[in-house]
């Protein structure tokens, strides 16, 4: 855990201004399938970072994802009490839910990453969410994340929405299934959504792309600033003027960071 919060400490360095004022209670919001232990080390680099977070753990697979929506987002938003701003980190099917929370519902100031959303669903979904295993693991939810789901009931975001996209994937099956670059589970076309601020597409897969360090680093980038940083990549995350030392801390926690 020292070589973790080593490296974390560093990369908030390099994305987080000197003298920063008090910053928003951030909000995580995991995906399809997952809990809140998959965003364990982004909300560590958050908390380091000075901020409060609410990771909120939701069963995934208990409704739909309207329902969901109802239940998790509300939820989240309270637990930030009286904060004046609230940022949101989501990941996959997370960010469909805070698009349909806002749907209904006046968005707080603050900043919105979303990682890998399927914004316009997923072929993956058109292709497997007949089959019986899909609906036993996925849920209600998860269905409805194909192309023709709820994701064509939802119009543009709020300001100050950034996007990560993935290119890399754990499955030459899946990625078969899916026009263009993919991240092994959605397309970086399915990502784009209007209105968002900004958009980038890192060396990362669907299912660990929170945990790299480039992914990390553009989210603090993006929390602070409203626009990812152009051309940034893993080297520049943890490299530069840390040199070895990042080396070290990298090696320590390889298995956390793997994409």
């Amino acid at each position: 855990m020292q070589g973790m919060r080593a490296l974390l400490a560093l990369l908030i360095g390099l994305a987080a201004p000197a003298g920063a004022q008090e910053k928003p209670c951030t909000v995580l919001l995991h995906g399809l399938a997952r809990s809140d232990a998959s965003l364990l080390v982004l909300q560590e680099a958050l908390e380091m970072d000075g901020r409060r977070v609410v990771n909120s753990g939701y069963d995934s697979a208990s409704a739909g994802v309207e329902k969901l929506a109802r239940r998790a987002v509300p939820e989240a938003i309270a637990a930030c009490g009286e904060a004046e701003r609230i940022d949101f980190v989501t990941h996959s099917m997370g960010g469909i839910l805070l698009r349909v929370h806002a749907r209904n519902n006046p968005m707080p100031p603050g900043r919105t990453v979303m990682l890998a959303p399927p914004n316009h669903g997923s072929e993956l979904v058109d292709r497997l969410a007949t089959l019986p295993p899909f609906d036993w693991m996925n849920g209600p939810a998860g269905a409805e994340l194909g192309t023709d789901g709820v994701t064509t009931k939802l119009g543009p975001v709020w300001d100050g929405v950034g996007v990560v996209a993935g290119d890399r994937s754990l499955s030459a099956l899946y990625s078969a299934l899916l026009p263009g670059p993919d991240d092994g589970k959605v397309t970086v076309k399915s990502t784009r959504v209007a209105g968002m601020a900004d958009h980038v597409v890192l060396p990362v897969t669907h299912t660990f792309m929170m945990n790299a360090p480039v992914v990390i680093a553009q989210v603090l980038a993006f929390l602070e600033t409203g626009r990812f940083v152009e051309g940034l990549d893993t080297a520049d995350a943890v490299g530069g003027v840390v040199g070895e030392a990042v080396d070290g801390a990298l090696g320590a926690v390889g298995t956390f960071f793997a994409d």
